[in-house]
């Protein structure tokens, strides 16, 4: 457990994964079939993450691929913007095209469209992540969907080789997403080998029981991970909060309510939240809480990447909100 707090207290990631382009309608609200305003941002959940990592104080730089074209410019663009180093970025030609996302600022008949055939970040290689000098980093964090096509899969279990090589640790958020994956049973196998081989997993309830074979086994499966090979284990609830296995305790934390305006976003600012909160100092369960109310902070605006609380505005919230629920 030292060698994995001492590498996230560097507070400096590897992050492993899509960035992408988010488009959604403005005013919030507005639904796409009659939107005439879009605004664009960042998206891609492991470009979020390292967004929310630095606006909060840490560094981060993504290992990727990017389309040759104006949307993969518009993505370093936007990777520049929010301070995400992108020296390990690599633009890939042909058909290639950078992953979009259209999705709603709104929670009722919420409506989110994404577009993935041929994405460019697939396109990564075991090259890309040989290219990366993992020693300067304090910890490697990925997102499931990396996993979901070759050849990115092969070169996302060649960076966690690389990685715990360096004496990193290694830190997976579960992010299942159907659409990505030629089928549940290929998913199932390959979430569950990434797994296998990480010392942080975050994940929801869906994603354990998925990895697992059925929802009622997910809390059972997070049980398993921290027992067997796992440090820290988060099992998230949705609204119920979260149970953390450290691998000799079960710890239960409750949500900060707020009224949402979107349901994207949480995850990614959950994981970015947890990791620098470890990183200033807190102990597990208030890093988690930390995480929590990120997410409760993204969930409120629009956007993700725009979305994510610099440090005032965690502050400001944590200061006007009377607080989580009880676990």
């Amino acid at each position: 457990m030292t060698r994995i707090l001492d590498g996230i207290k560097k507070n400096d990631f590897v992050v492993v994964g899509r960035v992408g382009m988010d488009l959604f309608p403005d005013p919030p609200g507005m639904d796409i079939e009659n939107a005439t305003t879009l605004t664009v941002d960042m998206g891609g959940s492991s470009a979020n993450i390292a967004a929310g990592v630095v606006k909060l104080g840490g560094q981060a730089a993504l290992v990727t691929c990017v389309s040759d074209d104006a949307v993969g410019r518009a993505c370093r663009r936007l990777l520049g913007k929010y301070g995400v180093d992108d020296a390990y970025v690599r633009t890939v030609g042909g058909e290639a095209r950078n992953s979009l996302a259209l999705y709603e600022s709104r929670v009722a008949d919420h409506q989110s469209v994404i577009y993935r055939n041929g994405a460019a970040d697939f396109e990564m290689t075991v090259a890309d992540v040989e290219a990366v000098d993992y020693k300067r980093f304090g910890a490697l964090v990925t997102a499931g969907t990396v996993f979901a096509a070759e050849p990115s899969r092969s070169a996302a279990f060649r960076a966690f080789e690389l990685a715990r090589a360096a004496g990193l640790p290694i830190i997976f958020d579960v992010d299942y997403r159907p659409y990505s994956w030629p089928s549940p049973e290929v998913a199932a196998d390959v979430l569950s080998r990434a797994g296998a081989f990480s010392d942080v997993i975050v994940g929801n309830d869906e994603e354990f029981g998925f990895m697992a074979g059925g929802i009622e086994k997910g809390l059972q499966k997070a049980r398993d991970l921290a027992a067997t090979s796992a440090s820290i284990v988060i099992y998230k609830m949705g609204a119920e909060g979260a149970v953390t296995f450290d691998g000799t305790s079960e710890l239960r934390t409750g949500i900060y309510p707020v009224a949402a305006m979107k349901p994207t976003g949480a995850g990614d600012s959950f994981m970015a939240g947890l990791l620098t909160g470890i990183a200033d100092g807190l102990d597990l369960r208030q890093a988690v809480l930390r995480g929590s109310a990120c997410a409760a902070i993204v969930v409120g605006k629009p956007g993700c990447a725009p979305a994510m609380p610099l440090p005032a505005d965690l502050d400001a919230f944590l200061n006007s909100h009377p607080g989580p629920t009880a676990p």
